[in-house]
């Protein structure tokens, strides 16, 4: 079957399943209502596209002979880790408000390293340690993002839930706000809380990951020892901020805005790194 196919019926059933759980999850709900989770026919049928999402990627980063990355790939990658986690989690809570999402955004991902190829890389790209030392920056830097985004959403919800107590809104017993629309559909921020740090706990565990082969890889990789450049400064910084949240979770119970502002801070470190690996990337497959 061709490839394309593949991304075509991946994307189809991620569609479709996003409609459905729009359909019976978001779309006239009203507020304070709470489903009872996914159930078994639903939870099988995310297996489908996820599976067919993940051989696709497989195929591209591991089983093809000329290995092309580009933001396509990151992008899929991240939306295919993301309906992943999701589906993970809905083991222990009930997440289906955030179902529609991340499944219509992963439709839209599928597609595009199709679309998009990206530049071929050079022959030391046909290396195991190196498509190892790729794919674990990869699903770091994806997890982070995810991370980030559910943080940014949890401080959407907490400020409405501001709003709605200085208005004298109802509150539901579980401490979350009777909001309409989308948000109300949302798990309560406590959940949301608990998801923002076994995605950071996950994160942090494959950069940790990456930076150990970075090091140990580096010169049978680029042919010189790991140097201390921009791209290393930054990447080790990010993973002492994000070690430092992690601790501070741990012995201070962290949360809330000061959990945020130290996920924002090692995420901006985290960027300038990656910034500056794409660049010297760009310089290296420049000269191939």
């Amino acid at each position: 079957m061709p490839d394309i196919v593949i991304h075509a019926l991946g994307a189809a059933a991620y569609a479709g399943l996003a409609w459905h759980f729009w359909n019976t999850r978001w779309h006239a709900r009203p507020a304070g209502d709470a489903s009872s989770g996914l159930r078994p026919w639903e939870r099988a049928a995310i297996l489908v596209p996820l599976a067919l999402h993940g051989a696709l990627l497989y195929a591209d980063l591991f089983a093809a002979t000329e290995l092309r990355f580009g933001f396509a790939h990151a992008l899929s990658t991240m939306l295919w880790l993301a309906v992943l986690f999701y589906w993970i989690e809905s083991l222990f809570y009930n997440l289906d408000g955030m179902q529609p999402p991340a499944l219509a955004l992963a439709a839209l991902a599928v597609p595009l390293p199709a679309l998009f190829p990206g530049r071929a890389s050079g022959a030391y790209a046909a290396s195991l340690e190196f498509k190892l030392h790729l794919v674990l920056a990869m699903l770091a830097y994806s997890l982070f993002t995810i991370a980030i985004l559910h943080a940014l959403l949890m401080a959407l919800v907490e400020r409405r839930l501001h709003q709605a107590r200085g208005a004298g809104g109802a509150f539901l017993a579980d401490g979350a706000s009777m909001l309409a629309g989308p948000l109300g559909a949302l798990p309560p921020l406590l959940t949301q809380e608990r998801l923002l740090f076994r995605l950071i706990a996950a994160a942090f565990v494959l950069l940790t990951c990456t930076l150990a082969t970075g090091i140990a890889f580096s010169e049978s990789l680029f042919g010189r020892p790991l140097r201390f450049d921009h791209k290393t400064l930054f990447a080790v910084l990010s993973w002492a901020t994000f070690a430092l949240l992690l601790a501070g979770r741990h012995f201070y119970g962290w949360r809330g805005r000061t959990a945020l502002r130290w996920t924002l801070s090692g995420f901006v470190l985290l960027l300038l790194a990656y910034v500056g690996s794409r660049f010297a990337l760009e310089v290296i497959l420049g000269r191939n």
